[in-house]
């Protein structure tokens, strides 16, 4: 099952600011919901693991993520997949940009991802909801980790 999600959120620091948390290990694990550990492999890859729950459906995610196309502190593509064993996969990617405005940065974002096993059969507007939650969740975090 494929889905798309969009969106913006307005963030009170610089780009250099943002640009530095979007690439901190640290940030970026306290700000992914259910997120257990986020370790760095190489200079464009880490080893997450996260737990996640959608519907009925709760898994461990063991995967990888890779960051490409860097253009500091302008943006770059995430991609990653994961295998959550019975409950299925999940893969995909994240187109981020980041330009001033107003002060500080707004950050947009667009997301593909594809999904299969389990979670797949739960239905596209389950799947959407949980994944618009997860969205706003990180982005929340995030928010609170950029004016910290």
């Amino acid at each position: 099952m494929a889905m798309t999600m969009n969106g913006e959120v307005e963030l009170p620091a610089s780009r250099e600011a943002v640009w530095a948390k979007l690439n901190d290990p640290e940030v970026l694990k306290a700000c992914i919901p259910g997120c257990e550990e986020l370790e760095k492999t190489d200079e464009q890859g880490f080893r997450a693991v996260a737990k996640m729950k959608v519907g009925p459906v709760s898994a461990r995610f063991k995967g990888k993520v890779t960051l490409s196309d860097l253009d500091p502190p302008n943006g770059y593509k995430i991609s990653g997949e994961g295998e959550g064993g019975v409950a299925g996969f999940a893969k995909g990617g994240a187109t981020v940009k980041l330009a001033d405005k107003d002060g500080g940065t707004l950050l947009s974002y667009d997301v593909e991802a594809q999904i299969g096993g389990k979670l797949a059969q739960l239905g596209q507007r389950l799947i959407n909801g949980a994944a618009k939650k997860l969205a706003d969740e990180f982005f929340t975090n995030f928010a609170k980790a950029v004016q910290g």
